[in-house]
């Protein structure tokens, strides 16, 4: 073994011990995935939520950022521009049965869900694509949008998520929060 990969060897176990807590040992953070096509690493890992309303569960897919000491509403999510509500791949609602989100009949399917943030406020859009990356947005495929009812957070969320509250047989509540926004909208079974 030559003196240089002695070397290069040493300088890796150090890196290795020194790197901070969550890299995995091949370098990468824990919970990251590859991003397709290009073998970069994605730092928003996948999250899943769901709920069961009538008998049924419906899924929502999506990847959670971080704030990572960032301006989030009004800075790296604009306002007034589509935002794909989630990082990585559009963020994807699933469901086996019709539902109404607020006032839009959604059909059984498969679904990308958008948002349009503003300063005044949001839309939730729902939209009939289909497994693409989340900046591909195609206005022309939206099935509709809704209003959605904004609340503070007191202290602000690190991680952004999405979630169902007050959940009953036949309804439930879908949460979209991070940094100090929670965004949410009436979810029922007709």
């Amino acid at each position: 073994m030559s003196l240089r990969t002695i070397l290069s060897s040493a300088a890796l176990l150090t890196t290795l011990a020194l790197a901070p807590a969550g890299f995995a040992q091949d370098g990468q953070m824990a919970g990251m995935q590859m991003a397709p096509e290009s073998g970069k690493t994605m730092p928003s890992p996948p999250q899943t939520a769901t709920v069961t309303l009538a008998g049924q569960t419906l899924t929502i897919k999506y990847n959670s950022p971080h704030m990572r000491n960032r301006q989030i509403f009004g800075g790296l999510v604009p306002y007034d521009q589509v935002w794909r509500t989630g990082a990585n791949p559009a963020t994807t609602l699933i469901t086996p049965v019709a539902l109404h989100i607020g006032s839009l009949l959604v059909p059984a399917g498969t679904y990308t869900i958008y948002t349009l943030p503003s300063r005044k406020k949001w839309m939730l859009i729902v939209n009939k694509q289909n497994g693409q990356w989340g900046t591909e947005y195609k206005q022309e495929m939206d099935l509709g949008r809704v209003e959605l009812k904004e609340k503070s957070i007191a202290e602000p969320q690190e991680v952004m998520s999405i979630s169902f509250d007050d959940i009953k047989r036949d309804s439930a509540e879908l949460h979209i929060r991070w940094a100090t926004t929670d965004e949410s909208v009436k979810i029922t079974t007709p």
